[in-house]
Formats: structure tokens, sequence, C-alpha cells
């Protein structure tokens, strides 16, 4: 992409909080689960989104706003889409159960298996490209080789769903978010495993009574987020005992049970959030307040994700289907 090109070898410039809107991209028929830019930086003009109307699409959302491409291989609404490292593959699961290891260029499935789940969550190892985690409606997440098509290994908790899935970095160990909330307790809602050993290392990490949607990594300092149904982002210590920062929160958005994603600017300067009543929020990472807001969207808005290379854009997407880019 020519647009990002100048910026792949130039110093990093400062986030910008985007204002105006350049693409308005609408051809889903149902809800975007989930948006993700594609990793690799000369491919970072690819956006990715997963939709309820049971497709996968991949969007030039840089230059031309339009749809480069739409998978069709679920037969139920698609939770989850994540690009491969390589950028040259796509893995999806949906509420039929099924994962597939999609090529972008030729559209085949390179890997497909039945899971004994709904699934609700992905994500790759992060040095591992071979494998990754998937959770959902069960006491298990799995974590599957695309090698083999068979599962590695198990992690089992008296938790009914799994939200979301972090691995943290270098990938010895991942957080699962669960839907484990009871009237005395709290424990289990953010649960923290060994990779390798698939034990637990923790389960008394959020004591609030409140699950957390989504958790995102700080991309600079040993800290993650969790996004709370409390309408609140709380700040958590990436390294043992993932102690919970009592002094930042991050509030003024809504969730109300909706899976609201947040993300990090690659600087880590901001925080990003959509919000049940369509609006984006952009925090200060260090002092929690709200720096600016955006009218989105009209339906609730869930997710805001930065781009990886240029920081001054900004994707969103919503309960009606519709994808945007901020400038």
């Amino acid at each position: 992409s020519e647009l990002i090109k100048p910026y792949l070898g130039s110093k990093y410039k400062l986030t910008e909080v985007p204002k105006s809107l350049i693409f308005r991209m609408s051809k889903h028929g149902g809800p975007v689960n989930e948006i993700q830019w594609c990793p690799v930086r000369e491919q970072s003009h690819m956006l990715l989104s997963a939709s309820m109307d049971k497709t996968v699409k991949v969007w030039d959302a840089v230059d031309t706003g339009c749809c480069l491409k739409t998978y069709s291989c679920h037969s139920c609404a698609v939770r989850a889409a994540r690009w491969s490292s390589c950028g040259r593959r796509i893995l999806s699961g949906g509420f039929d159960s099924m994962l597939h290891l999609t090529d972008v260029e030729t559209g085949k499935q390179v890997f497909s298996s039945k899971n004994e789940f709904r699934i609700s969550a992905l994500k790759f190892h992060p040095t591992e490209s071979n494998i990754f985690i998937c959770g959902g409606f069960s006491p298990e997440v799995k974590a599957w080789d695309i090698r083999t098509s068979k599962v590695l290994r198990a992690y089992k908790a008296a938790v009914q769903q799994t939200l979301d899935i972090l691995f943290l970095p270098e990938g010895r160990e991942f957080l699962t978010s669960t839907d484990a909330v009871s009237r005395d307790s709290a424990d289990r809602t953010i649960i923290a495993w060994d990779f390798q050993s698939a034990a637990k290392i923790s389960n008394q990490i959020f004591h609030e009574r409140y699950t957390c949607p989504s958790l995102t990594l700080h991309p600079k300092e040993s800290m993650f987020v969790a996004q709370t149904n409390g309408n609140y982002m709380a700040l958590f210590s990436a390294q043992r005992p993932y102690r919970i920062n009592k002094k930042k929160r991050y509030e003024g958005h809504k969730v109300e049970g909706f899976a609201v994603g947040c993300a990090f600017a690659p600087d880590g300067t901001l925080l990003v959030t959509g919000s049940s009543d369509g609006k984006v929020f952009f925090y200060n990472y260090h002092t929690a307040r709200i720096i600016s807001t955006l009218s989105a969207h009209k339906e609730a808005c869930a997710s805001a994700i930065f781009h990886p290379v240029l920081p001054s854009l900004l994707a969103t997407c919503d309960w009606a289907g519709e994808i945007k880019i901020w400038q």
C-alpha cells in the first residue's frame, strides 16, 4: 500500500486521536464481532472482520475501503477470526463449532476441524505460529496444532464459557476470562494458565463481581487491561501474581452485556474502547482520564483498534454490521 510505505522505515510518530471518517464499509448482514489489522507491516492495509452473518471478510481499509474477499465456510455466526502471523491465512471459529484455517488468496481450507463446543475466542500462540488456543461454550479451552490437526492440550476449569483469551509475552502463560461470577465470590473470572503444563497458576486475579468480555495487553509495559461489565476497564500486572492496580480505573463508557473490545495504541499512550451507546472513548493510559470521545455508530460499537503502522488511523465496527475507518 502506497500510504503505508513512508511509515515503514520512519521513526514512530505519536498517536493522534482520529476525528474524521474516511470509509464507511457496510457489506455485513449482521453484527460484526471482531476486526483485526493484518500483522504483516507490508500488508497492514488489510482488515479482517468476522460477523454474525456467517461470513469472514477481508477489506482494503487504507486505500479504497473496498471488500477484497468474502469467505463463507461457516454455517452459523462467526464469533472469532484471526490472521496468521505470516498474513497468508485466516483462522476462524463460530457457533457451528467448526474451526477453519483459510488460505487468503485461494479461499481454500488448509485445515478444518469440528470442535466439541461453539467457539467464541481464538488466539494464535505469539511465538509458535502453528499453535492456537480456542475457547467457547465449554469448561475447557484447547490448544490445537495445525500441522497435525489435533488437540495438543486441554485446560479445564469449573466454568461454562470462555469470553476471551490473552497470551502474555513469550507465550509461556495465558489468561482466560470466563462467565463464572457467583453471588458470594468472583474467583475464576480471570484465570492464568501455564501453557506447557496446563496447570492453573491463579484464579484469584479479579475480585469484583463482573464478567470481563475482553482482555488486551499493553504493547510496551508488563500490564494488561480487562474490559468489565461494570462499565469500566481494570488494569493489572502481566506478571505473577497479576495484581490489580486499584488506583487506576478507566470509566465513562458503557458495556451493558455487549462483547465490547478494548485496545492500546501501538505506542501504548492511549487506550481505546467501544461503547454500547455507539461511541468510542479514548483514555490517557497513564492518568486514566478521558481525552476524547467519538460518536462513531448508532448501534453498539463492539470494537475499536488502532492501525499498527499508521498512528492516526482507527477501525471501528458495530452491532448493525458496519465497519468505519477514521483518521
